[in-house]
C-alpha cells in the first residue's frame, strides 16, 4: 500500500471517531427532546427510557475520550438498535424510529474494507427487516394518539436528515482537507515549504508556453547556499535545516506574486521570474544576494550564523527549452562559486551585453 494511501486510510479511521463523538453528543441532545415529548405525550415509561439513552450516550463519549473505541462502538448500537426495536414496538412502525437504523449504513462503509463491512451490514438489513414484519404483525404496543404519533414521524424523519446531511457534509469536507494536504505534500519542500522541484518544472511549462505565446522575457536564477555543508559539520544539521528554512523566508519576502521560487535539491534554489528580461533579473539576483548577506540568522545559541549565496542568472532565447536555460543558469552558478562566492554571474550567451566573467559582488 502507498503512502498516500495510508495517509488516506489514516485520516478516514481518525474522522471516523471524531465522527462518533459528535453523533453521540447529538444523539444524547435528541433523547432529551424525546424525554420531554413522551412525558406530553402521556407515555412516561418511554421518557424514562430516553434518560436511560442519554446515559448509555453519555458512557460511549467517555469511552472514546479513553480511547476505548469498540466498547464504545458495542454501547452505541446496542442503544440505536434498543431504541429502534422498543419505539417501533410500543409506538409503532409509523412512528419512524426505525430510521435511526439506516444511521449506521455510512458508519458502517467508511469504517473499513468490504470483507469487514459485509457481515454488520447483512445483520442490519435483517434487523430492520424484523423488526419491520413483528411491529407489522403486533401493532403498537403503547399506543399514543394520532396527533402525537403524526408530530413523533414529523420530528424522527428531521432528525434522520439532520443528522445524515451532517454527516455527510462532514466527511466531504473532510475529503477536500485530506485531498489540499496531500497536494500540498506532493507539491511542496516538507522543510522549507518552498514549492518542490517537480512542482516547479511543471509550473515553468506553463509559463515557457506563455512567454512563447505573449513574445515576452522568461528568466532563471539559481541559488546555491555558500559553504553550507561546513555549517552542517561544523554548527550540527539542526542548525543548517534552520538556515535553509531562514534563507526560504528571505527569498519568499524577495519574489514579486508572479514570481516563483522552489527548492531545486540540498542547497540550491530555483527562481522563475515571468516578464523578466536578462538586466531585470540581474537586479533581482543582487537583491536577493544582499539580503541573505545583510540577515543572518540568529538561532538559539549566542552566536549568529552568517551566510552568503551564489547566484547564476539566464534568461531563456526565442526557440530555447527549459532543460536548456537552466543548464546555463546552472553553469554561471559555478562560475559564480569558482569567482568566490558571494556574487551574481549572468550566462553569457543569454545577456551578450554583459562582459564575460565581471564580477557582480556588491
Amino acid at each position: 500500500m502507498s503512502l498516500a494511501a495510508d495517509a488516506r486510510r489514516t485520516t478516514a479511521h481518525a474522522a471516523f471517531w471524531m465522527m462518533t463523538r459528535r453523533v453521540t453528543i447529538l444523539a444524547a441532545s435528541v433523547d432529551i427532546v424525546f424525554f420531554v415529548f413522551f412525558l406530553w405525550a402521556g407515555s412516561p415509561l418511554l421518557a424514562w427510557l430516553n434518560v436511560l439513552s442519554v446515559g448509555l450516550y453519555g458512557a460511549a463519549n467517555r469511552l472514546l475520550v479513553w480511547r476505548w473505541n469498540r466498547s464504545a462502538l458495542l454501547l452505541i448500537w446496542l442503544e440505536v438498535i434498543g431504541h429502534a426495536v422498543i419505539g417501533s414496538l410500543c409506538v409503532g412502525w409509523d412512528a419512524g424510529f426505525n430510521y435511526y437504523l439506516l444511521m449506521f449504513i455510512p458508519a458502517i462503509m467508511v469504517s473499513g474494507d468490504w470483507p469487514r463491512v459485509a457481515a454488520p451490514l447483512a445483520m442490519l438489513f435483517a434487523i430492520y427487516l424484523g423488526l419491520h414484519a413483528v411491529s407489522n404483525q403486533l401493532g403498537p404496543l403503547v399506543p399514543i394518539d394520532d396527533t402525537a404519533l403524526a408530530l413523533l414521524n414529523v420530528f424522527n424523519v428531521s432528525i434522520f436528515f439532520a443528522m445524515a446531511s451532517y454527516t455527510a457534509r462532514f466527511y466531504y469536507l473532510l475529503v477536500r482537507r485530506t485531498e489540499g494536504r496531500l497536494r500540498e505534500h506532493a507539491t511542496r519542500d516538507t522543510l522549507t515549504q518552498l514549492f518542490n522541484r517537480r512542482h516547479l518544472l511543471e509550473i515553468a511549462e506553463g509559463e515557457l508556453a506563455r512567454a512563447r505565446r505573449d513574445d515576452t522575457s522568461l528568466s532563471l536564477v539559481i541559488v546555491d547556499i555558500d559553504h553550507f555543508k561546513q555549517i552542517n559539520d561544523e554548527l550540527g544539521h539542526d542548525v543548517g535545516d534552520r538556515v535553509l528554512v531562514h534563507v526560504s523566508g528571505l527569498f519568499q519576502a524577495c519574489c514579486r506574486a508572479s514570481d516563483t521560487v522552489a527548492r531545486w535539491g540540498g542547497e540550491e534554489f530555483l527562481f522563475l521570474l515571468p516578464n523578466t528580461d536578462i538586466e531585470a533579473a540581474l537586479d533581482f539576483a543582487r537583491r536577493v544576494r544582499v539580503a541573505v548577506a545583510r540577515h543572518p540568522l540568529v538561532p538559539k545559541a549566542p552566536t549568529e550564523v552568517a551566510c552568503t549565496v551564489s547566484l547564476g542568472v539566464a534568461s531563456l532565447a526565442p526557440g530555447e527549452t527549459l532543460e536548456a536555460a537552466i543548464v546555463r543558469a546552472d553553469r554561471a552558478l559555478y562560475e559564480s562559486k569558482m569567482a568566490g562566492r558571494n556574487r551574481v554571474t549572468p550566462a553569457p550567451a543569454a545577456a551578450p551585453e554583459v562582459p564575460l566573467g565581471e564580477d557582480l559582488a556588491c
